[in-house]
């Protein structure tokens, strides 16, 4: 397989351009207060994963092995090719041993610090709220992964030319006035979507009328300026793996790594972006030749 040379220029002058010029907030970062959102209630999650498979089917992400030490998470962590996880934790409140579920995706946070890390605009966040990605745009840097707070973002480490993968919030769904497909499938109605202000009213409802029954917190609500994805439990979200972070957006902290840290790996961009143009001609002009001379000794039979 042939890459087309002049896209190859385009899309690597685009990256190198943005590179050295260590391009500051080409994703915006406008927040997303009024946008939608989805709760998650730990408390009514049943841990039957149908919002893992929903969302494996919509967008087509292959199936991955079961974890051989025979954990319930299967597989262990979200992936390039896992975007949605359920995960089981255990904790002890009030010196009763408490069970919870956990729901791992992009937390779309409304000032995301992947977006502002970007240095060449290949995240970006939607009028929803939703945080996407562009491949095209990517030049494999990965800031983001690093400047995620919530290790959301993956690389696919096992291809010679990887993309970053994770959860978008089902764009192409709310584009057709759908909602996600994790929410549509949850059977047990432990999933809520729709306005972030409804959702956050909803979820203080529920903690004030069953005091007992919830950590008295709407994770999400405030967490680095607030994220569309918001979380009740019966049990700490610590205990869940949900890191205890302050209502400061890091955006700035971010946007510092990108701005600093792009000039410094502008040369290392350059070199590499001109040794796989290099490589990717050499490979253009032998598969080239290989078929010329397959034609030539196929014209050649009698």
């Amino acid at each position: 397989m042939t890459m087309d040379r002049r896209r190859f220029l385009k899309l690597s002058g685009v990256s190198l351009g943005a590179a050295l010029l260590g391009t500051r907030g080409i994703g915006s970062v406008r927040g997303a207060e009024d946008g939608l959102g989805m709760l998650y209630d730990a408390s009514r999650c049943v841990g039957c994963r149908a919002c893992q498979m929903a969302c494996k089917q919509w967008n087509g992400l292959p199936p991955e092995s079961t974890d051989p030490q025979g954990l319930y998470e299967s597989p262990r962590d979200l992936s390039a090719h896992t975007w949605t996880l359920i995960q089981l934790a255990e904790a002890e409140v009030d010196g009763e041993r408490r069970q919870g579920f956990l729901k791992r995706q992009c937390m779309h946070c409304l000032h995301p610090a992947c977006v502002s890390a970007c240095p060449v605009g290949a995240l970006r966040q939607t009028e929803y709220g939703a945080v996407i990605y562009d491949a095209e745009r990517c030049i494999g840097c990965r800031y983001c992964m690093v400047a995620c707070p919530f290790g959301v973002p993956k690389f696919e480490w096992e291809k010679p030319l990887p993309f970053i993968h994770k959860c978008t919030f089902c764009e192409d769904r709310l584009e057709a006035g759908l909602e996600p497909a994790c929410a549509e499938a949850c059977p047990a109605g432990a999933i809520l979507f729709g306005k972030r202000a409804h959702l956050i009213a909803e979820a203080e409802d529920r903690i004030r009328n069953n005091p007992d029954k919830y950590v008295d917190h709407v994770y999400g609500k405030e967490e680095l300026g607030g994220t569309s994805m918001l979380y009740i439990s019966p049990i700490p979200f610590e205990a869940l793996g949900l890191p205890i972070l302050g209502p400061a957006p890091i955006t700035e902290l971010s946007e510092t790594v990108a701005v600093y840290g792009t000039p410094s790996v502008a040369v290392s961009v350059a070199t590499l972006l001109g040794g796989l143009y290099y490589w990717f001609t050499r490979q253009e002009k032998k598969l080239r030749a290989e078929e010329a001379a397959r034609q030539e000794e196929k014209e050649a039979e009698p």
